[in-house]
């Protein structure tokens, strides 16, 4: 599976925004800068994610995007969902007399079951704890771009 920049984006996004102190509200513009995302593009974005309830909008001078839940429970494969990216089998019914096909479609069903239970097993708490670590071998300070 490829992560598209629609999926890879949102990811980062919200990574960053579990990041913040109380998970307060962080603009658009902060996260787009410190992410290396278009500001346009990540706003529309975080609206699917907020539909999605995964995040809320704050209004006012110091609003932005916040988690709507904790880290822990906001997986991946909710946050690809919210903005389109879950992967989907081909609408592909298999020829009745090829049994081959019959085996590869099964197979490719199989596969596509066990990647989205993966997608759904990891929360964003886990990649902020992987971040970490990663972080600490390395020496480098709390801040970082995902």
């Amino acid at each position: 599976m490829k992560l598209t920049t629609r999926g890879h984006y949102s990811v980062k996004a919200l990574l960053d925004l579990s990041l913040q102190p109380k998970y307060g509200p962080v603009s658009v513009r902060a996260i787009a800068k410190r992410q290396d995302i278009p500001a346009p593009y990540l706003e529309k974005l975080l609206i699917e994610m907020r539909r999605a309830s995964i995040v809320k909008s704050i209004r006012g001078s110091i609003g932005g995007y916040q988690l709507a839940r904790e880290p822990a429970q906001i997986s991946i494969g909710q946050i690809l969902e919210a903005v389109g990216e879950t992967s989907h089998l081909p609408h592909h019914t298999p020829a009745p007399t090829q049994a081959e096909d019959w085996v590869t479609f099964s197979l490719w069903q199989r596969l596509n079951q066990k990647l989205k239970e993966a997608l759904y097993s990891i929360t964003l708490a886990d990649l902020y704890y992987d971040a970490r670590s990663w972080q600490a071998s390395l020496g480098e300070e709390a801040s970082f771009v995902v």
